[in-house]
């Protein structure tokens, strides 16, 4: 079974920027992060998961959602075992709990929707506040 930990969530203020990241362990194995593609999802309070962000593998394709294009770049380093998310140009209704997953095959398909994943994180608050 593998552990993601999300870190690096925090209370900014509008404008300012924040880097996510997602420690995975527990591999198998034969099994590596290789294996998976990685994907960001949030929930705001009030609303669905939504998912924002997919990498389908090192420096593979990367998607991203129509709330936060432009502003946040998701990248992974799969010798650490580390997904990350730079977000920049915070804005209030960019609070949310941030979760990272990942899919096996590692494609990213159907990545907005956020029971797509096989694993998830326990998340990590994001506050964008002045």
């Amino acid at each position: 079974q593998l552990q993601l930990v999300e870190s690096g969530g925090g209370l900014v203020q509008p404008g300012e920027s924040l880097r996510l990241s997602c420690a995975v362990s527990g591999f198998v194995s034969g099994i590596t992060l290789d294996n998976y593609a990685a994907g960001w999802i949030r929930q705001a309070p009030g609303k669905e998961r939504e998912g924002i962000s997919c990498i389908s593998t090192n420096d593979g394709p990367q998607y991203y959602g129509d709330s936060v294009k432009g502003r946040i770049t998701i990248s992974r380093d799969n010798a650490k075992n580390t997904v990350y998310l730079q977000m920049n140009s915070l804005q209030p209704e960019d609070s949310a709990v941030y979760y990272c997953a990942l899919v096996a095959p590692a494609y990213c398909l159907n990545w907005e929707n956020h029971n797509a994943y096989d694993y998830r994180g326990q998340g990590t608050q994001v506050t964008v506040s002045s």
